[in-house]
């Protein structure tokens, strides 16, 4: 597992601005980024390039599970025992699940799930389940998503 600690990187306005405008549209031609922000098409180019490079941002496309067919997203609360960075690696390893936090608190380990049905949510408990330190899960099935927002750091 990659260690994502970082030493803070600060940000001047202008890469601010570029990645407000990315966060607005991310397919926005650096031309046009460039003249929003002051800057030239190739310095635009440049510090887009730098922000990649540093992993400050990545350009994703993000998909609406419910579009795609997907019926059930939640948030499962995990509670173990024994090494948390050893179980957190292993049940980052399973592909269905699509965020892993070591948390303070009630849960030790909190995931994300999307899943097409309830029949793979019960199989992805199970699997959940039998990793060893597990003790105890419990799941928070989303009903109405309020707000997503992907805006840290820019303002």
């Amino acid at each position: 597992m990659t260690d994502r600690r970082r030493l803070a990187v600060q940000l001047d306005e202008t890469a601010k601005q570029i990645i407000e405008q990315l966060q607005q549209d991310g397919r926005r031609s650096y031309a046009a980024i460039g003249k929003a922000v002051g800057l030239s098409e190739a310095a635009v180019r440049q510090r887009v390039q730098k922000l990649l490079d540093t992993g400050v941002m990545q350009i994703v496309g993000v998909t609406d599970p419910l579009m795609l067919g997907f019926s059930r997203q939640l948030m499962i609360g995990v509670k173990c025992e024994g090494d948390l960075e050893r179980i957190a690696d292993e049940l980052a390893a399973v592909e269905e699940i699509d965020y892993v936090v070591i948390t303070a608190g009630s849960f030790d380990v909190l995931l994300e799930l999307v899943c097409e049905d309830d029949e793979q949510l019960l199989r992805l408990l199970g699997r959940i389940r039998a990793v060893p330190g597990v003790v105890s899960t419990e799941s928070f099935v989303y009903l109405k998503l309020r707000k997503q927002t992907y805006s840290w750091g820019t303002r």
